[in-house]
């Protein structure tokens, strides 16, 4: 193993070549999403300078979250074609909470443009884990139409020694050599955050002991990893097969916002209730036998401001002003529009006085642009899943965890439980015309309207068959077996 090798940045290694506007971009989405925005500088009354914190709304996670809760729930199915295989992805998705933390990596998936699952075999256990990698642990070394092929996931921790933080930088590489799969890792140590460090054995740190430097895995299709992105093409850097975060085209807007937003809560800070008193109102001095004078107002409250008036102005004048709640609400529904259409969102979606956004029912009930949106986004999601379940079945078959057969696509079926996005009274009518028509085979009609696979909706095709002939499974294939061989004489 070569160590003492330094990086500063990952772009020091010689297998990894990024965009460092990529970089850039990213880690910019990842300081919207956790609305992290510098401190507004001003001059104040007196002509000194001062800072204050900017007031934001978070329109990034607000969005992020609405298009994850839409894109997926809980109550969605995954099935596949033959019964061991069905049963052994069930039980690995089971025990990993596979769709709870689908729904939970959607939001900054996203937020940011991207996560990666890949499967690992727990050597405790001996059981499929998954890792999760978001958006700035990612990046691709080779990529093809199909999509990413090769790639390193990057795992930071740090530990404290000798009273001081040190931190780890783990790189694992995914390669591919013919038909198997060559996993390197390459550990860095550094005092500085900033900076990936110099190369040190796996076992330092206490962290990575008993890892591998090289993991073989053969006879695979595709590779370990699984990387999703929302539905889209990245138009920051054309060559990237990395995603972009569903508000990365609209950040103008959120800045229009938010400075909206910020004036806004500034002007209700700063607009608080002023009267202009005069100083004898407020006059502490002793009077002639030497009492105490009481103040006329109460010392506690705040909205009294001294001033010198002559005998002819009024002791005490109102200075405050109304505040422009209306115009600044107007201000930030009209830029939520363009925020919207930016999005391909629905008109409505988003409103700054006093309503949420629209509910998953309401949306669907208009079949409207967020549906269609919706719609590109399952795809890429339904996409990953399937990814997901090759890769978990063909690294279980690798590691003697597994001896069935492999699924294709064809064969994996995601349903989404979007029935509140699509009317199955309206579905039904359509694919009950369609077949009547015969424009469409039976068993597709019933693929399609129940979101089964191939084999799940021939099962259900023959048991509608012998249902309508009022007879059992054995009846009727005994009576298909006579008109075979009738037919044969």
């Amino acid at each position: 193993m070569v160590t003492g090798q330094s990086l500063q940045s990952l772009n020091d290694h010689p297998k990894i070549n990024i965009d460092p506007n990529e970089l850039l971009r990213i880690s910019d989405s990842f300081d919207l999403y956790r609305n992290i925005y510098p401190q507004i500088e001003y001059v104040n009354s007196d002509g000194k300078a001062k800072k204050r914190d900017y007031n934001a709304l978070n329109m990034v996670k607000t969005t992020s979250e609405m298009m994850s809760s839409l894109v997926l729930n809980e109550s969605a199915t995954i099935s596949v074609d033959g019964d061991a295989a069905d049963k052994y992805i069930q039980e690995v998705f089971e025990h990993n909470d596979f769709k709870a933390n689908l729904v939970k990596y959607l939001e900054p998936m996203f937020a940011t443009g991207g996560i990666a699952a890949r499967p690992y075999v727990d050597n405790n256990t001996n059981k499929i884990e998954f890792s999760w990698a978001l958006a700035n642990a990612f990046y691709p070394l080779k990529a093809t139409s199909n999509g990413i092929s090769e790639a390193v996931i990057v795992f930071k921790s740090f530990v404290v020694e000798d009273k001081k933080q040190v931190f780890y930088t783990l790189l694992e590489f995914h390669e591919w050599d013919g038909n198997t799969i060559k996993i390197t890792n390459e550990l860095y140590r550094s005092s500085d955050g900033n900076i990936v460090g110099i190369r040190v054995p796996l076992g330092a740190g206490g962290q990575y002991e008993g890892l591998e430097e090289t993991t073989e895995l053969i006879n695979m299709t595709k590779p370990l990893f699984n990387y999703l992105k929302p539905s889209g093409f990245n138009n920051f850097s054309l060559g990237s097969p990395l995603g972009v975060g569903i508000c990365d085209n609209s950040r103008s807007t959120l800045k229009q916002i938010n400075d909206t937003y910020d004036q806004f809560n500034w002007e209700i800070q700063m607009g608080q209730r002023t009267v202009a008193v005069s100083y004898a109102l407020l006059d502490y001095k002793p009077d002639e036998q030497g009492n105490a004078m009481k103040p006329v107002f109460d010392s506690n409250v705040n909205v009294y401001k001294a001033l010198r008036m002559g005998i002819d102005t009024e002791y005490v004048k109102d200075l405050t002003h109304d505040i422009r709640t209306e115009q600044y609400i107007s201000a930030i529904n009209q830029f939520f529009k363009t925020l919207e259409m930016q999005m391909q969102l629905s008109v409505g979606t988003f409103s700054f006085d006093g309503k949420s956004f629209k509910t998953a029912t309401e949306v669907a009930s208009e079949n409207t642009l967020t549906d269609r949106t919706r719609n590109m986004q399952c795809n890429e999601v339904e996409k990953f899943i399937k990814g997901l379940v090759v890769s978990v079945l063909e690294l279980s078959k690798a590691s003697g965890l597994y001896s069935g057969e492999i699924p294709t696509d064809d064969q994996i079926s995601v349903d989404f439980d979007d029935g509140i996005f699509e009317s199955l009274d309206q579905k039904l009518d359509f694919y009950s015309k369609a077949s009547t028509a015969e424009l469409i085979p039976k068993q597709e009609a019933i693929k399609s309207l129940f979101k089964l696979t191939d084999k799940e909706a021939a099962e259900w095709f023959t048991k509608i068959q012998n249902e309508t002939l009022g007879m059992n499974p054995a009846e009727f294939k005994q009576q298909a077996v006579t008109k075979e061989i009738g037919e044969e004489e």
